[in-house]
């Protein structure tokens, strides 16, 4: 049976971050190269979107400088960072700094900065662009793409990077029925163990 959603008159911005936070999510770096200087900018609103064509979708803020100078590109490189890069992915969501002061990088194939120890970079060029909100949908051709398997991605999670133990600080905004969820849980780790394919990711 599914449970029941009560409807809600208006959603503020505080709880909206905090109960969409518990989306743990992987962090780029979108990079490229305009007038002959590299520009970039911290990006955690990635994911992938078609297999065929090979497509890939960001979400820049529309007040974002670095973003237009991106759009100007055309070309950019995605760098999916790795459990190391915490204060790049800091730095480079700073504005008004020299982002790439002391930052190793080399040039993609089509010559957006592929930064040094990331977990994998994506080539890609502007598709398309589609409204959403504050933020601008992005989609974009795969141009080329590698990654390193020995490194582990940068994870952001309620506001922090990595991962806490378990445990929280109890439920925000609607009550959250924890007892049920957890039943649920343990009757999927039931069938998983049971059939190992089934938890098994496209």
């Amino acid at each position: 049976m599914i449970d029941e959603i009560p409807v809600i008159d208006a959603v503020d911005a505080v709880t909206f971050r905090r109960v969409v936070g518990h989306f743990g999510s992987g962090v780029t770096v979108i990079t490229a190269v305009v007038g002959g200087e590299p520009v970039g900018f911290t990006c955690q609103s990635f994911a992938s979107l078609s297999l065929d064509p090979p497509m890939v979708m960001f979400a820049p803020s529309r007040s974002s400088a670095s973003w237009l100078k991106v759009r100007q590109a055309g070309t950019f490189c995605v760098n999916v960072l790795s459990d190391g890069h915490a204060e790049l992915s800091d730095g480079f969501a700073r504005s008004g700094t020299d982002k790439f002061a002391g930052v190793r990088w080399r040039p993609s194939r089509y010559g957006a900065p592929v930064l040094g120890g990331v977990a994998a970079f994506i080539d890609c060029r502007i598709w398309a662009e589609y409204d959403g909100g504050d933020h601008v949908i992005v989609a974009a051709s795969v141009l080329d793409l590698a990654a390193d398997s020995t490194r582990r991605p940068l994870v952001f999670y309620r506001g922090r990077y990595g991962v806490p133990g378990p445990g929280g600080d109890g439920a925000i905004g609607r009550p959250f029925p924890a007892a049920d969820a957890q039943a649920r849980l343990d009757a999927g780790d039931s069938a998983r163990a049971e059939s190992p394919q089934r938890g098994g990711r496209r």
